[in-house]
């Protein structure tokens, strides 16, 4: 089983790449394209919604496993071709401690894109747009596995590639992948559930998986620290 080599094509790798738009004519391209398996991993994103979930910052061992989630979007894609691609953001003076994970990442097969963040809202998501785009261009997308649980501006552009045909999977947790729960195109895994993701559970209740006599649901602060911080 091969994969992409991101080098040789057209993607936001290589700087200064213009990615069209994902609401062009899919129907013009020319010549038979290979079919693709594509995952995009929103990293900031992910990081910040599993910290919401598990009402922690995450630690090494509360983290996903990306060899494990590897071997899942492996398995799914028979002999199509796959790629994985991960992007992330890199704040000032982080770059030595991310090396290591970024590094790792790559010993799992993943291509990584790395934007510095100079703004507070600089984020990834118009890359993880673009390089979509290209790929759907390049290749004959089959499966899409979109890591994010942002719906504001993945909504629309997914659920057209979904009404064209492609099998679009929102990978992310069910307490803030809304927009795909309720998407009538779009699929959705919880990352929990891929197996080996994480090597122990998360500490969290799903509401979508509540067993019949109910669960508790600790709080995440205190009462007494909020009532200090109330004025």
């Amino acid at each position: 089983m091969s994969e992409v080599d991101v080098a040789q094509t057209q993607s936001p790798y290589r700087q200064g790449t213009q990615g069209a738009q994902l609401s062009q004519d899919r129907d013009g391209d020319a010549g038979p394209r290979t079919e693709l398996d594509l995952l995009v991993w929103d990293a900031p994103n992910i990081d910040m919604t599993l910290a919401n979930v598990i009402g922690a910052r995450p630690s090494p061992a509360s983290r996903p496993r990306f060899d494990a989630i590897a071997r899942w979007f492996v398995d799914a894609a028979g002999d199509r071709e796959v790629e994985g691609s991960v992007f992330t953001n890199v704040p000032a003076g982080a770059s030595t401690g991310m090396r290591g994970w970024i590094e790792a990442l790559r010993s799992f097969g993943y291509a990584v894109f790395a934007k510095p963040k100079v703004h507070a809202d600089d984020d990834v998501d118009l890359s993880m747009l673009q390089h979509i785009s290209e790929r759907d261009h390049s290749h004959r997308l089959v499966r899409l596995v979109v890591a994010s649980g942002d719906g504001r501006n993945f909504t629309e552009p997914l659920e057209r590639l979904a009404r064209e045909g492609v099998e679009v999977v929102v990978l992310s947790f069910s307490e803030v992948a809304g927009y795909a729960l309720e998407s009538e195109v779009l699929q959705f895994v919880d990352l929990e559930d891929v197996p080996g993701a994480f090597t122990t559970p998360l500490d969290r209740v799903r509401l979508d998986d509540l067993p019949p006599e109910g669960a508790w649901l600790r709080p995440t602060r205190s009462m007494r620290e909020v009532a200090s911080t109330v004025h």
